[in-house]
């Protein structure tokens, strides 16, 4: 792990890690050891996904016009964990206020903050009424579920999609609908006991300790519990010595000689801040990726895949691409053959997708051996804007089928695909995806489709690309990359040119269908922003 070096002018120390410490144990091996005693409860703090402007916000929408780079190789496989920071200190010592001007100062998308008080235990109804009295640990390690915390952060270390509880501090249980997270470039964990757990630990990639004088810290208590609470101040200063600087002396204090960075006077140390914000920018600079270029050489000059599956060229379908690849082609004409191939495209797709027998009785009374679907659900999700033509044909042929979208755009200063928005169904990870793109050139933003379905429990063998039109590099990216996806196209285009044009190619399909103007470095990978 890297680390800061010392900075005397905001007072930070540098500290150093160390594998363990000294002392009896509190039970549990996987935490630190440390000294057993109970806390009062605090202000909570609730986990989010923080993704700071520019925003494109419409009715229904919600943009991140600052788009989330590839966090995966030309294979496919992940190569760029989120960078995790843990933040640690005591209750009221400003954690949530260093975060989020942490997060104010990277100014950086998909920005997620993970905090301990999701991840408190269910309480029994002997614990709950305890918890009415004030009389229950919430700050006790055993009041959190560090098997569910830890499973947490390490999948959003490793970009996947999380499920976080919701807990209700007034039942003292968990809501029946947990938050959905993704997307974390950087994730920010904070708590209490950020540093108590080995595991934990393990997962952080930089370690703040947030340093608050106790004095401020018991004002900040007094003039919460008292306005906030309700409470008098004589039970907060009792509460205060009889459980919060105990608690911290022992168990939170301790673990300070873990921190990377230990950050004096909490929120207002600005020079902390923004050299924390530097290491964090030249840890994600080391951490960038660039797959279109390592696309455009790699797996070419090879055999199509056994995987892919070309509409058959009848004349029927070779005349219809005549008309659509015309650039003197009308856009109602465009429009008109391109839903005929998308009908056609998807009949074909629908043809993989997993069928047993099944037999039925005629209205004649005689049996009929026939077939049905062998899976749980058929899900399509569209790669916006162009992708979104073809969603008409799959609700013509499948009945109530969800849908979900995928916004994915160009970054013209890397040439990279950058993902900004996805809205997919729930327990997606159980179905059979049908993922529709227009025209796939080089691969790279089917590929990063294909990756965020993946990162969301959908099974490989489950998902089935299709396209109107492909070139032959796309078609080996894709399948080198999933060799399990299934493609399925109606016609392959052998070139790519150095402005990643298909040729002989389609034009811009998106342009010529909603019958807007392309810039003039548009790309057949480009998704550009839907209009509404």
């Amino acid at each position: 792990m890297n680390t800061l070096p010392a900075y005397s002018g905001a007072r930070i120390s540098a500290c150093w890690n160390l594998s363990g410490g000294g002392g009896e144990g509190s039970g549990l091996d996987r935490l630190l050891p440390t000294v057993s005693t109970g806390l009062s409860p605090r202000k909570r703090t609730t986990s989010q996904c923080k993704s700071e402007p520019p925003l494109l916000r419409t009715s229904k929408r919600t943009i991140y016009t600052a788009g989330r780079p590839p966090w995966y190789n030309e294979h496919g496989a992940q190569s760029k964990e989120a960078f995790v920071i843990g933040l640690c200190g005591g209750s009221a010592s400003g954690k949530t206020t260093v975060a989020r001007k942490i997060i104010e100062a990277l100014d950086v998308p998909w920005v997620v903050l993970l905090s301990m008080d999701s991840f408190y235990k269910v309480l029994s109804k002997d614990e709950q009424n305890l918890a009415a009295d004030n009389n229950y640990n919430f700050d006790h390690p055993d009041a959190f579920d560090f098997d569910l915390l830890t499973h947490t952060l390490r999948k959003l270390k490793l970009g996947k999609s999380v499920k976080i509880p919701v807990y209700d501090f007034t039942t003292h249980g968990r809501q029946k609908e947990w938050k959905t997270v993704y997307g974390a470039s950087v994730v920010i964990f904070e708590g209490i006991m950020s540093f108590a757990d080995k595991e934990l630990l393990q997962l952080l990639d930089m370690k703040i300790f947030v340093d608050t004088d106790s004095d401020i810290r018991l004002v900040r208590r007094l003039r919460r519990d008292i306005t906030e609470r309700g409470r008098d101040i004589g039970g907060v200063i009792k509460q205060y010595n009889k459980y919060v600087k105990p608690a911290f002396d022992q168990y939170i204090e301790p673990t300070m000689r873990l921190a990377d960075i230990v950050v004096p006077r909490g929120g207002g140390n600005m020079v902390a801040i923004d050299l924390i914000v530097q290491h964090v920018h030249s840890q994600l600079e080391e951490r960038e990726l660039s797959v279109r270029a390592a696309l455009a050489s790699a797996h070419q000059a090879q055999p199509l895949p056994q995987t892919l599956s070309v509409l058959e060229s009848t004349p029927q379908v070779r005349g219809m691409h005549t008309i659509i690849r015309n650039k003197e082609t009308s856009r109602d004409e465009f429009i008109f053959y391109s839903k005929r191939l998308m009908r056609l495209l998807i009949e074909r797709a629908l043809s993989f997708l997993p069928s047993q027998s099944h037999t039925v009785q005629t209205p004649q009374g005689e049996d009929y051996e026939g077939r049905s679907f062998d899976g749980k659900r058929v899900t399509g999700v569209s790669i916006l804007r162009a992708g979104e033509t073809m969603e008409p044909a799959l609700r013509a042929v499948c009945k109530d089928v969800r849908i979900g979208k995928i916004l994915i755009q160009t970054n013209q200063d890397t040439g990279e695909p950058e993902l900004h928005y996805l809205r997919l169904p729930r327990e997606i990870g159980e179905d059979h995806v049908i993922l529709m793109d227009c025209t796939v050139s080089t691969g790279a933003a089917a590929m990063m489709a294909v990756r965020v379905l993946l990162d969301h429990d959908v099974q490989e063998d489950k998902i089935l690309l299709v396209s109107l039109l492909m070139a032959e590099m796309g078609v080996h990216s894709v399948a080198y990359a999933f060799p399990q996806v299934q493609i399925i196209t109606t016609a392959v285009d052998k070139e790519v040119n150095d402005l990643f044009h298909i040729i002989p190619g389609i034009g811009n399909f998106g342009d010529r269908y909603f019958g807007t103007d392309a810039p003039p470095d548009w790309s057949d990978d480009e998704m550009d922003e839907p209009s509404y």
